[in-house]
């Protein structure tokens, strides 16, 4: 479906923390990270990925050109440290002078957050990224997405009920019967490829898909899917007609946004 400026058809959000433990030692960040000149801000850093799982898996393997886009609207806004909470992260006893133009009241303001609602290809997306200092206890970053189509929606929840656990539903949207479309999709193009997924009915428009363990690739394990592509690239000396136009497009959605973001500051 197109969607509309308050409804998009296609959201992405995802939620990060500067303050996290990793395998049971607290991160501790470099003071560059919070200076948006060196790192950049929210608005064009983890939205570079959003914007391109928007391109993906909304129009896979077609060509995009910076035409197809349109701005609708966009904001970004900071996230505030504390002292305290900037000595904790970094180790450090004060605050660099090179991060005193973003202090106000004592306070380190980072601009890590941003939204932008535009259309691609006459369709409404919409993709936002917020940084908070640290997660309730017991639970991490999360990411939610939804594509909303004709006769179902895709979505993809990240929260306490799938114990953070990125899981896909698929959801009723039209005049088909969707537990036997699931059926007939596991069981025949699914299975052959991801033998073990199965479907759970959660509600009475929604279904869960269980996804073996086996399938799942986590974050490491995808750059090195990335490595293989590029290195077939490299061999064959070619790439597929869409990578680049799509990579340059998906930049001036970013630096679109920005643009906007910043005028309405």
């Amino acid at each position: 479906i197109e969607g509309s400026e308050d409804k998009p058809a296609i959201v992405k959000e995802s939620v990060h923390h500067f303050f996290k433990y990793v395998s049971g030692n607290p991160l501790v960040r470099p003071p560059w990270f919070f200076d948006i000149n060196e790192e950049g801000e929210g608005i064009v850093d983890v939205t570079t990925h959003l914007v391109d799982l928007v391109q993906w898996e909304a129009f896979p393997e077609e060509i995009i050109d910076s035409s197809d886009v349109e701005m609708i609207r966009a904001k970004r806004w900071p996230t505030v440290l504390t002292k305290q909470e900037f000595q904790e992260v970094t180790g450090l006893d004060s605050i660099p002078d090179f991060l005193k133009k973003d202090v106000k009241n004592n306070e380190l303001h980072v601009f890590s957050n941003g939204e932008m609602i535009y259309k691609i290809k006459d369709k409404y997306a919409k993709v936002s990224v917020i940084w908070n200092y640290q997660a309730p206890d017991g639970t991490g970053d999360t990411h939610y997405s939804i594509m909303q189509g004709t006769k179902c929606n895709l979505i993809i929840k990240q929260g306490e009920e799938e114990n953070y656990t990125p899981t896909l539903y698929i959801e009723s949207g039209g005049n088909i019967d969707l537990e036997q479309a699931l059926k007939s999709a596991l069981e025949n193009q699914v299975a052959q490829e991801f033998p073990g997924t199965t479907m759970e009915k959660v509600s009475e428009t929604r279904y869960k898909i269980n996804i073996p363990e086996k399938f799942k690739v986590g974050h490491e394990a995808h750059f090195g899917q990335v490595t293989q592509n590029f290195l077939k690239y490299l061999t064959d000396g070619t790439m597929p007609e869409w990578e680049v136009p799509n990579m340059l497009t998906k930049y001036y959605t970013t630096m679109a946004g920005y643009k906007m973001a910043a005028e309405n500051k």
